[in-house]
């Protein structure tokens, strides 16, 4: 909740302000005493089922709110999902019925006004009785639900019950009622899931298993109040000025008594008060009461809030309190908020055909880095607050600015919207339950979907992380792919309802009617020029995308997913073969264990294609499951590296954002995250937070072949073609705000003789938040030894063992980016033997990394790491180059060895570490 009742205030932030108190508004959670069981089938009436006292029927609950099988896992009724092959052994749990129950004494007397019963959250058919009354038909997980008791209804004590129905069953009675629809491939839920307002990856999806989820899921609680804010709605606004004002309303609750007044007070987050108002209500009909506010603000009076890196998080709080007559507070309710103005730029490109899409914070026009969040687990009540920061935390610190809460998935706490408040992490909000499906917009189904969408817009409205919402995940895409009946019923959501709703409740948040979308046509989602794109092409192997390699010739204005899989961190593979028997016998690439974590749709054919091409293929389990990260560390870094160059300035912002998928786990498993299940970082999550530093410098080869072919522009070729030459292209980008006087050092390095031979400078001037060009030429091949003039008989060209380090330095000398360039494909470098030196200074922290000769991708990690263990890198899955020191913090290694793997060897290996 965003209120806080008026027993728990203290005292003005004006200590000088004195204040009456009345407990006129108490909020009783019902979390305590409650049991839970399986519907009997063999019993009639459900009411009966409280009268069940044999041993094997109710059972306490041992956390509130609950799932079921957070509940069966603790009463060892089942293993946990995650582990063997529970989630497809007991999926008899989703097709049950489920009763909750609890008595409780009402805290306040029953005579003190109104009660108001609170359901936040229950997934997802539930019918709820009160003292053997049914006060409550639910049918939405996604939507909070409130009953207003009759004063005969509610008792010293009370017996509450919940009956749960199968929203698995449920969705296929609705299927046969309405008929069979289309939504997604075979490698996500079961089709009927479009008629069930539930969280969508419940029912499976291509990185997850089908868990379907029943309970009490979110805090149940019991208002009382005489007098009471209903509803508090604040609008921050910035003009194009960026002058701030503040637009509120406070109503409040149907029978309130005795409110005359109502103050506001906004507060820094220092607790000094900015300005306070105080108003008479206005009556109104029905007998409400509501009063408006509107402040302006002077330049000096407020301070912008801005995304991470382009300034201050600065949040203010809005606090409304309601007055008796001679002063008493009878309720008070807040919210957090911030100022800034944001706008969705389209408009004609200087050079290039279509339209941007981008995005600006207070007239600064931002490119957006950042990643897909998919709701980091399937038992929700598992998910603690923490859990949650830790998360968003390293979102922040992998160089993210913004996060797209994904449209399969549910309305986060609140947590998370505070958290992105707090850090600067911008939020692309789904409308949540329209993914990848032809919905339905039958008129039962449409009013359902009004009410939640209200209902969560205006709970969200207040959040100045929220930059933009969008109307559905896939669901124009579907149609386009199809190439069939080309009728979507849901865009009466996407194109009408949905738009309409923000523009009442989030003014000045801009509106997109789906994820992808643009093009001539309404279902068009493929045009690179406009809008946004999901750019899967080279994962699903489909022509131009066949290779990672060309990420770059595929960027559209905007692409809001693209991604690579791969296998979790070790500790996380290690938890897969626990509780199995003959877990030995598993611990290989293509076993059933490696099979069951991995849910996507012809993936070893896949994976199989991207490997062969890049890498040397190895049946060791650990050694393939490194070379699949590093693979998708390669791709996803290549496909950031070449986007933001794209960003090259006003009118020519090519590409203006990128959001990998994804930036989570939902449980353990082999997928396209950055950050896996149990929050361990893979080395894609350390390649594209260089990617996406404020400061960062580009490389990229390209082979010139003796005749045409459709290999990949930056392979040397050894078979039916031959190298000709080899162009090297170097950019910088500067996402500050200010220009940066540097120097590009380029150095080259050849394997073969196990020497840097050449080191050129670019003094440059890099603009403010763009990218620009440094150089392009030709690669310089190693200087002639006697074997290699012998060598010219046979070779054209002779850069196939060079490595190209490129450094961006401040007028210091300190190193501000660092980029290397290897010769792809990797499967043919003989890589040297590295000679890395780890030195650990006095404060026990600070890691000095060198190598003697270039390593690739090289990962620390602990010996005997597992799942739990706090273990901060700074910086990982580094590229190192002779000369070239890096530095490293690690937090949590506390004396441990420090393991090491690289491309070329891949099994971790201890090494000492020297301290200084």
């Amino acid at each position: 909740m965003d209120s806080t009742i008026s027993q728990q205030v203290t005292a003005s932030p004006d200590a000088s302000i004195q204040v009456k108190m009345s407990q006129t508004s108490t909020l009783q959670q019902i979390d305590s005493g409650w049991k839970y069981k399986e519907r009997s089938q063999n019993v009639f009436n459900v009411l009966d089922e409280l009268n069940d006292a044999s041993l094997s029927a109710w059972k306490p609950v041992t956390r509130f709110p609950s799932e079921i099988h957070a509940e069966l896992v603790a009463t060892d009724v089942m293993p946990h999902p995650y582990k063997a092959e529970s989630d497809t052994d007991y999926q008899w749990v989703g097709e049950t019925e489920w009763l909750y129950a609890t008595t409780f004494k009402p805290d306040a007397r029953l005579d003190s006004g109104v009660h108001d019963l609170h359901f936040d959250g229950l997934d997802t058919l539930c019918t709820v009785f009160l003292n053997g009354e049914k006060i409550l038909e639910a049918n939405n997980m996604l939507l909070p639900y409130l009953v207003r008791l009759q004063p005969t209804q509610l008792k010293d004590e009370n017996t509450l019950l919940l009956h749960f129905h199968s929203a698995k069953i449920e969705a296929k009675k609705l299927e046969e009622e309405y008929g069979k629809r289309r939504a997604g491939s075979c490698n996500l839920g079961d089709p009927s899931r479009v008629y069930v307002r539930k969280a969508q990856y419940h029912w499976r999806w291509d990185w997850g298993p089908e868990v379907m989820t029943v309970g009490p899921w979110r805090p149940i609680y019991l208002r009382t109040y005489s007098a009471a804010i209903e509803s508090l709605t604040v609008q921050a606004k910035v003009d194009q000025n960026l002058n701030m004002s503040l637009n509120a309303s406070a109503r409040l609750c149907e029978t309130s008594v005795g409110a005359r007044s109502a103050s506001f007070v906004l507060i820094d987050s220092e607790g000094k008060v900015v300005k306070s108002s105080s108003l008479e209500l206005l009556e109104t009909e029905p007998p409400t009461y509501e009063t408006h506010l509107s402040w302006d603000f002077a330049k000096d009076e407020t301070e912008l809030w801005w995304p991470v890196n382009y300034g201050h998080q600065t949040l203010y709080t809005l606090r409304s309190r309601i007055h008796a007559k001679d002063g008493t507070i009878l309720d008070e309710k807040s919210k957090r908020v911030g100022f800034r103005r944001v706008q969705l730029i389209q408009e004609p490109l200087v050079d290039a055909p279509g339209t941007t899409f981008l995005f600006e914070v207070n007239n600064q026009r931002i490119f957006l880095g950042g990643s897909n969040w998919v709701p980091c687990n399937y038992i929700l009540t598992n998910a603690t607050p923490d859990t949650y920061k830790r998360h968003l935390q390293a979102v922040k610190d992998g160089n993210q600015n913004c996060v797209r809460v994904w449209s399969g998935g549910i309305y986060e706490p609140d947590i998370f919207y505070d958290t992105c408040d707090e850090l600067g992490l911008l939020v692309w909000q789904d409308f949540c339950g329209f993914a990848c499906g032809v919905y339905p917009a039958h008129e039962s189904f449409v009013k359902l979907v009004l009410t939640e969408a209200e209902a969560n817009v205006a709970k969200l409205a207040h959040h100045p992380c929220i930059i933009v919402w969008c109307g559905n995940n896939e669901d124009y895409q579907q149609i386009n792919q199809w190439k069939e009946k080309r009728e979507l019923p849901a865009r009466l959501f996407y194109e009408d309802v949905f738009p309409d709703i923000v523009k009442r409740l989030m003014p000045g948040v801009p509106y997109w009617p789906g994820s992808p979308y643009g093009g001539k046509e309404w279902y068009e989602t493929e045009d690179l020029t406009v809008g946004d794109v999901h750019e899967w092409h080279v994962w699903c192997n489909v022509a131009p995308g066949e290779y990672y390699q060309n990420y770059d010739i595929l960027a559209g204005r905007f692409v809001s997913e693209f991604g690579l899989p791969s296998f979790p961190c070790k500790p996380t593979v290690d938890f897969w073969f626990e509780q199995r028997p003959n877990q030995g016998n598993q611990r290989y690439p293509q076993s059933q264990v490696v099979a069951h974590y991995c849910r996507s749709g012809s993936y070893e054919r896949r994976f199989s294609i991207l490997m062969n091409e890049n890498f040397r293929i190895s049946s060791d389990l650990e050694v393939h499951a490194f070379l699949t990260q590093v693979m998708q560390a390669e791709g996803l870094g290549w496909a950031y590296r070449s986007w933001r160059r794209n960003w090259k300035g006003r009118g020519r912002e090519h590409t203006a954002g990128a959001l990998v998928w994804q930036t989570n786990d939902a449980w353990p498993a082999t997928s396209w995250s950055l950050i896996d299940f149990f929050l361990f970082k893979k080395p894609s999550y350390y390649v594209t937070s260089r990617e996406l530093s404020v400061l960062s410098i580009g490389l990229a080869r390209k082979i010139k072949k003796n005749r045409e072919n459709d290999r990949p522009r930056q392979f040397y070729e050894f078979g039916a073609f031959r190298n000709v030459s080899a162009t090297l292209e170097v950019w910088a980008s500067n996402f500050t705000v200010s220009p940066v006087q540097a120097t590009a050092e380029i150095s080259y390095y050849d394997l073969k003789t196990e020497q840097v031979y050449r080191t050129a400078t670019h003094h440059i001037t890099i603009p403010p938040n763009q990218s620009v060009e440094i150089y392009e030429g030709t690669v310089e091949p190693p200087p002639p030894t006697v074997a290699r003039l012998a060598e010219r008989q046979v070779e054209l060209e002779r850069t196939h063992t060079v490595v190209i380090h490129a450094r961006l330095l401040d007028p210091s000398g300190k190193v501000l980016a660092r980029f290397t360039n290897w010769p792809e494909p990797y499967k043919f470098i003989d890589f040297p033997a590295p000679q890395i030196k780890l030195r650990l200074q006095s404060d026990g922290t600070t890691l000095k990394v060198e190598a003697k000769n270039p390593a690739k991708c090289v990962f620390f990690s602990v010996p005997g790491e597992q799942t739990g263990d706090e273990i901060k890198w700074s910086d990982n899955a580094v590229d190192l180059f002779p000369g070239d020191v890096q530095t490293i913090t690690v937090e949590g290694l506390n004396g441990r060895e420090v393991a090491v793997s690289r491309l070329g060897a891949e099994r971790p290996i201890a090494m000492p570490v020297e301290q200084e």
